[in-house]
């Protein structure tokens, strides 16, 4: 197995594993982001995140695709996962335990106070997964988000 940065070419198939994704996550219909889409916000000018491509037998096995964000009250970034997704003839051979293991060694040389993601509350595997590493639940939170129309509506004032 090897984990590697993606590349531009590398566009395709991340859209191809996010539809995957999507799928998994009974989300499909939210999944519209485009090859181009993709490559411009992670190769750009400005790349807004970063992927990373999960070969197993020489074959793409998955991707994970992260960001920094911040904490005020720790004073440090810290890693934002967005996504990691194993095909399913790939899982159970450790694969998403060394993406997440990557991760948190890039976290603490770069001095990041913490790593988070979110799961949906259905995915009884994945929380299983996440509590195995020692992640803990933030009971206390609650996600907002403000997309599409109610995003455009509420930008125009």
């Amino acid at each position: 197995m090897t984990i590697r940065a993606a590349r531009p070419d590398d566009a395709a198939l991340i859209a191809q594993l996010v539809r995957e994704l999507a799928d998994y996550e009974q989300l499909s219909a939210h999944a519209v982001a485009t090859p181009s889409d993709l490559a411009a916000s992670l190769f750009g000018q400005s790349p807004k995140a970063h992927a990373l491509i999960i070969e197993c037998d020489g074959k793409p096995a998955g991707f994970c695709v992260y960001f920094y964000n911040f904490s005020t009250f720790a004073g440090r970034p810290g890693i934002y996962v967005e996504d990691v997704f194993v095909r399913p003839e790939f899982r159970r051979r450790g694969l998403g335990r060394t993406v997440f293991q990557h991760l948190a060694r890039k976290a603490v040389a770069e001095g990041c106070a913490r790593m988070e993601w979110a799961v949906l509350n259905w995915n009884e595997p994945a929380i299983r997964f996440y509590e195995s590493l020692g992640a803990v639940a933030l009971r206390n939170w609650t996600t907002e988000r403000l997309s599409g129309a109610a995003l455009i509506d509420f930008a125009k004032g």
